[in-house]
């Protein structure tokens, strides 16, 4: 567990797909809220970002990726599970090394005991839907490029 009075820095990516991009549906029952969040996480020390794209996305969903590029960093000040974060967010863009993955509308991941299920959205959709996309100030930098 991260010390409360430390930043996390955490890597995430953009997979896309037909103007979507892949979000993974996660819960914060503390707050009683559904969200959804992009794939990546916390940057382990010696580790480059787009190595933990590479093994997030391998941890996670347990496959292969190519072509990640950094795109920009976001700073996000958040409470999860009833406790304050704060994370450094480099926000990458990448592809999956099978194809075939791009055909499914649902992928199913886990993150440390619990599952999760991944969908394709577009950023309206996103904006329209009543679950939040996380890190914040995320769904609005998206609509700048």
């Amino acid at each position: 567990m991260i010390q409360p009075s430390h930043a996390r820095p955490i890597a995430i990516c953009l997979f896309s797909r037909r103007g979507k991009i892949l979000v993974a549906q996660g819960e914060d029952r503390a707050k009683q809220e559904k969200f959804f969040r992009p794939i990546g996480g916390g940057i382990e020390f010696g580790e480059y970002a787009v190595e933990t794209i590479a093994r997030e996305t391998r941890e996670e969903l347990d496959v292969a990726v190519r072509d990640v590029r950094y795109l920009f960093t976001l700073e996000n000040i958040f409470t999860y599970q009833g406790a304050l974060g704060h994370e450094i967010v480099l926000v990458c863009d990448g592809a999956f090394a099978d194809d075939t993955l791009y055909a499914r509308d649902v992928l199913y991941g886990r993150e440390a005991v619990e599952t999760f299920e991944a969908y394709w959205k577009t950023l309206d959709e996103l904006r329209r839907d009543t679950h939040p996309l996380y890190p914040a100030g995320l769904l609005e930098r998206l609509g700048d490029l």
